[in-house]
């Protein structure tokens, strides 16, 4: 049975995501009832000769909008490594100024090493790297989901991140489907990650009818600002069981050592005898 959390405290993977001060701040701003709208969240047709829908969550009750966080009760040794291309609505200056946020060469380790992929991407990252995002969205080995337009938050108090009202959710995560679309991503994935992983009821109220499932965590890689890539790849490798979902970020400013991190990660994983599998692999609706 799927489970819906609907939080009036911090979940479990948003607390972990406070590993330590910077990597909280880091993981913020680091660059984070009805039936559903075709408008609203693109996916693809399901004709002949094309992809099917990806599954999603039915709503919770209420209609809220469902939240996964792992394949619960897997017992095959699937994990998912996911990647949040973060920027937030106001660093186009610090861009501008020459600061990355993206990370090609994580990307070009993931293909090298051919581990599918999820990257959790903000429409702004998508306005400030169109060609990268279209890159990613048309390799079969990755798939793009929604992590808003702005990387505000959606709750009060989220590692200092300005915060998205109520009244606005919704077009933020509109918007950043427009950019995808714009940037030549054709089909990204009715998956939604919070900024900082920060949600409530209100939040998930304020969801409700765009057909998103959000997508949470229940492994912190602790990559955010890290320089030790030995200490994310055991952070990571010490907490994967089957059907996990890994956070990590793909913003070479934010995230430095996630790349080599990689490097230790996948083959040790492998030798455990685990497979690569994007997200929407792992999410069962009738499970």
């Amino acid at each position: 049975m799927n489970t819906f959390l609907f939080l009036k405290r911090a979940t479990a993977a948003t607390a972990a995501c406070a590993l330590t001060t910077a990597g909280a701040v880091a993981l913020a701003a680091c660059g984070a009832p009805g039936t559903p709208r075709a408008a609203t969240v693109p996916a693809p047709a399901s004709a002949v000769g094309t992809p099917s829908p990806p599954p999603t969550l039915a709503p919770g009750p209420g209609g809220l909008t469902p939240v996964f966080m792992k394949a619960a009760g897997a017992h095959d040794r699937t994990v998912a490594l996911t990647f949040d291309a973060d920027m937030t609505a106001d660093q186009g200056p610090r861009a501008a100024a020459g600061e990355r946020f993206d990370n090609p060469r994580l990307i070009g380790t993931l293909r090298r090493l051919k581990v599918p992929s999820t990257v959790f991407m903000t429409g702004r990252w998508a306005e400030e790297y169109p060609r990268q995002a279209r890159a990613i969205g048309r390799d079969p080995l990755f798939e793009v989901a929604n992590h808003s337009y702005s990387h505000h938050a959606f709750t009060e108090d989220c590692y200092g991140l300005p915060t998205v009202p109520a009244s606005g959710m919704r077009a933020d995560v509109e918007r950043a489907f427009t950019a995808f679309r714009t940037a030549g991503i054709e089909h990204p994935m009715p998956y939604f990650r919070f900024p900082g992983g920060c949600y409530d009821r209100r939040a998930l109220k304020a969801l409700s009818g765009t057909g998103v499932t959000a997508v949470q965590w229940d492994v912190v890689s602790g990559d955010a600002f890290a320089t030790d890539a030995g200490a994310v790849a055991r952070q990571v490798l010490d907490g994967v069981r089957p059907g996990s979902v890994v956070v990590m970020h793909c913003t070479r400013s934010a995230a430095p050592a996630t790349e080599e991190a990689l490097r230790t990660i996948v083959p040790e994983l492998r030798e455990r005898g685990y497979r690569f599998v994007k997200v929407s692999e792992l999410i069962r609706p009738d499970a």
